[in-house]
């Protein structure tokens, strides 16, 4: 019997999967043919959504850019007569055009993500699923579990990159009669959906995870904090636990090893400060989201006072193939201290955007040009910005970086949950630090002064620059202010709030000094320092760019050079975009 998957993670439902899914139905129905259909999450190639992969005893056919239209000829020529279109396929046995995106990639915490129907605990379980659980409750020791995660190598995947091992062994070595797992979901960079498109794709392998963990240390309960604006995710995690409960991997007596563990979803209202680890459990708690000190630490002193052990999607998405395939089969990917694989949600000016799983140790130039496949458009590729809000920018010249949490960090940057934002020579640095301030600014709980009031003078002078009123010694006043709210600032938020502004002054200082000095933006990125003229001997009076003009400013009669008026212009480069004469600069 023939296999047809549509994807329909985020991704494949915004490319219009839902409609493909429901027109294969129809068809199939229609046709009376002995075919499974079934939905399966993201398979990484966002790009190319909408994604059908069709599969038979020999071979499996992935047909890119799918729309309700081409279903019917697919039904047609590939199920009923055989015959598959490959003009539309992009991989298959004898069919490989994609083949540099995925040829560097090592799906390790993607292994089942646009594979397996993630509404499908028996899928999971065909493919070992809680094997690992099985494995571990019957023959493994708390404190050997431990050891097997310590020396995996293992780093938290959340942005600390906190070895996960260790941080088990702390929570384990709590006496405590009660403790706890939390799993954090509540990703919020602009730009990632690496935890996202893992729960919607592969959520047992997260309560697997999880339930390891609360093994290894002592915990019956369980919680995972979901942001509310994940809907999918929480969908398929809710039915994932009830499926779970129903097999006996989840409650009490667990493959009846006396070993009791459950699992609830806690779901975020938003609030990008929960992320950070006790912010997150003053809110599963009913409290509001705010950081306190530390220490105590949540392994020493967590949710409801108790020993608690946090980690995230990704991290908790790794357990279980380390704990079948041996650590040293995971330790032995990527470098001396950045071990296993790292997933990354590829964005920006890039051609191949998607989710990608690559080994540690590849650099940045592999991950943009060869699994990317470079910048868009044909610009040039000018920095990447890693880490989201709490990251930074690092320049295209340091293109064969490392990945790796200690080298990510020696720039000025972090490697952050995952988000890897593409940018090209279109890019203003200073308006994109711009950005990633306000973002901080609004995000912050103003529990600390300087990180609530600091953010706002930083943000305040980062606008005044790009709206062409900078000054001398702004710069000097950025960088002082940075250093005091790295310094003074209770929680992570507030300590690498300042990283985009630091690291684009780091490696494009000449950005800030042409907007302060010159009045200038290179990158025609900030619409209050870019002026259009028109050039006079290249002008053919088409009035093209009249037309184009949503205020009227362009005037000229036909066959007559046209002339901008600047009281009008709101210079929002229509007429730019509309003259195929180049007769209308950009300065």
């Amino acid at each position: 019997m023939k296999r047809v998957k549509v994807g329909l993670g985020t991704c494949g439902l915004s490319a219009g999967g839902e409609s493909i899914f429901n027109k294969f139905k129809e068809e199939i129905r229609n046709n009376n043919l002995q075919v499974e259909l079934c939905e399966t999450g993201c398979m990484g190639m966002c790009y190319a959504e909408a994604l059908v992969e069709i599969e038979d005893e020999f071979d499996s056919y992935l047909y890119s850019k799918v729309s309700v239209d081409k279903v019917g000829k697919i039904v047609n020529e590939h199920l009923i007569n055989n015959n598959p279109v490959n003009s539309w396929i992009i991989r298959s046995k004898d069919i490989c055009s994609e083949e540099s995106f995925t040829k560097k990639q090592i799906r390790i915490v993607l292994r089942n993500c646009g594979v397996i129907n993630p509404t499908s605990i028996d899928e999971y379980v065909a493919k070992d699923g809680y094997k690992a659980l099985q494995t571990v409750l019957k023959s493994f020791s708390r404190e050997e579990v431990i050891e097997e995660i310590i020396k995996s190598g293992l780093r938290g995947r959340g942005g600390g990159g906190f070895p996960t091992g260790q941080k088990w062994k702390l929570a384990y070595n709590e006496t405590a009669g009660k403790k706890y797992i939390i799993c954090n979901a509540d990703e919020g960079d602009p730009g990632a959906f690496m935890d996202r498109s893992v729960l919607e794709g592969d959520p047992h392998s997260v309560l697997e995870g999880m339930t390891i963990a609360a093994y290894a240390i002592g915990s019956d309960e369980g919680f995972i904090y979901c942001r509310a604006e994940y809907p999918l995710a929480n969908k398929r995690l809710r039915t994932a636990i009830r499926q779970s409960r129903e097999k006996g991997y989840l409650g009490k007596n667990i493959f009846g090893t006396g070993f009791n563990f459950d699992i609830s979803i806690k779901e975020g209202a938003g609030a990008f400060v929960c992320g950070e680890e006790t912010a997150l459990m003053a809110s599963i708690e009913g409290k509001r989201g705010v950081p306190v000190l530390r220490p105590p630490f949540p392994t020493q002193k967590g949710l409801w006072g108790k020993p608690t052990n946090i980690n995230n999607v990704e991290t908790y998405a790794n357990v279980s193939w380390i704990i079948l395939n041996g650590w040293q089969k995971y330790a032995a990917l990527g470098t001396e201290k950045s071990k296993g694989t790292k997933v990354f949600a590829l964005a920006g000016k890039i051609k191949r955007s998607g989710l990608v799983e690559v080994p540690m140790g590849i650099t940045l130039n592999e991950i943009v040009y060869d699994i990317g496949g470079g910048i868009k458009d044909g610009k040039k590729f000018k920095a990447v910005q890693i880490g989201g809000p709490s990251g930074g920018c690092i320049p295209a010249s340091m293109g064969n970086l490392k990945i790796d949490y200690d080298e990510i960090t020696s720039t000025g940057a972090i490697m952050g949950s995952g988000g890897l934002i593409v940018l090209d020579e279109t890019t203003c640095m200073v308006d994109l630090a711009k950005y990633f301030l306000n973002f901080t600014q609004m995000e912050s709980c103003g529990k600390c002064t300087f990180c609530r009031i600091g953010t706002k003078r930083m943000l305040e002078v980062l606008e005044r620059i790009t709206e062409g009123n900078g000054k001398n010694g702004d710069i000097e006043f950025l960088e002082s202010l940075a250093g005091k709210i790295k310094a003074t600032s209770l929680c992570g938020l507030g300590q690498t709030a300042p990283n985009p502004v630091l690291t684009t002054l780091k490696y494009f200082r000449e950005e800030y000094e042409e907007h302060i000095n010159e009045k200038k933006c290179s990158a025609h990125s900030c619409s209050s320092l870019i002026k259009y003229e028109v050039v006079e001997e290249l002008c053919k009076g088409c009035r093209v760019c009249v037309k184009a003009c949503p205020t009227g400013a362009i005037t000229g009669m036909l066959k007559e050079i046209h002339v901008i008026n600047y009281d009008l212009c709101n210079k929002c480069g229509k007429c730019f975009e509309a003259c195929k004469l180049n007769a209308i600069i950009r300065v």
